[in-house]
């Protein structure tokens, strides 16, 4: 069931996604060659104390972190450890969840380490023009389906896939909820769009092949060519105004 949210909803999505952005980017700033995954996660911990808020993605489904760091091939999920190193020129995809008075914030960025070659900025700026031109398509009275289709598009006209597999969402009280949002251009229409949807939209592309596999662990998706891959995601909500990033400075 869709459950569309009020103003006073969107809200308190909002103040979430404020912190969200604000955590996403001092995680990015930390980034650096030398540093652990493990080390972004603890940091990210004091942080989300610090704003007196909850980490949404641990202890779902038994995640134990309080966000993914998913480094190069890794498409998403990527689990931190105290044996994954940054490097000189690697990507490294952050997703981060953000509970703030029962409600979620879910966004994701995926940031340079250092100096990056040509192909990685290029992965980056891919997954973020297909996030662009899918909210393009979320308007009040449109199909949920054009958005799917924009992001497939986008990703194709730049030399990307889109895994199948890995998608976004509706969001709010729960972090997952529907309607599911593919990166890709399902059977029929979709949806109709209105006001009070509040969507998770989150490109996820790979530079090769769409085809992925999981590691051991059970929840790192990494490609399974090991081409890279970029992740750009924001929870928007549609108002009268049209498309709103709540996770933004």
């Amino acid at each position: 069931m869709i459950e569309l949210k009020t103003r006073a909803e969107i809200e308190k999505m909002r103040e979430a996604g404020k912190i969200a952005y604000e955590i996403i980017h001092k995680l990015g700033e930390r980034a650096a060659p030398g540093v652990t995954t493990k080390q972004l996660d603890d940091y990210c911990r004091k942080l989300m104390d610090k704003y007196s808020v909850y980490p949404s993605f641990k202890g779902y489904r038994g995640y134990p972190a309080a966000i993914c760091t998913s480094v190069n091939d890794e498409i998403v999920h990527g689990m931190p450890d105290d044996k994954t190193v940054l490097s000189e020129g690697d990507i490294i995809g952050i997703d981060i969840g953000v509970k703030k008075n029962n409600y979620h914030a879910d966004m994701a960025r995926t940031f340079a380490v250092g100096n990056i070659g040509g192909s990685a900025k290029h992965a980056i700026f891919v997954a973020k023009e297909c996030f662009l031109r899918g909210i393009e398509k979320f308007v009040i009275g449109g199909r949920l389906h054009d958005i799917c289709a924009a992001i497939e598009n986008t990703a194709k006209m730049n030399g990307a896939t889109v895994p199948r597999e890995l998608i976004g969402h509706g969001i709010g009280r729960n972090l997952h909820e529907a309607p599911d949002v593919p990166n890709y251009k399902p059977i029929g229409a979709g949806i109709r769009l209105k006001k009070g949807l509040v969507l998770a939209i989150e490109p996820m592309i790979n530079l090769g092949a769409a085809q992925v596999k999981t590691d051991d662990n059970g929840w790192t998706v990494r490609t399974k060519d090991g081409s890279l891959s970029a992740h750009y995601e924001n929870t928007v909500a549609l108002t009268d105004n049209g498309a709103e990033i709540l996770t933004q400075g």
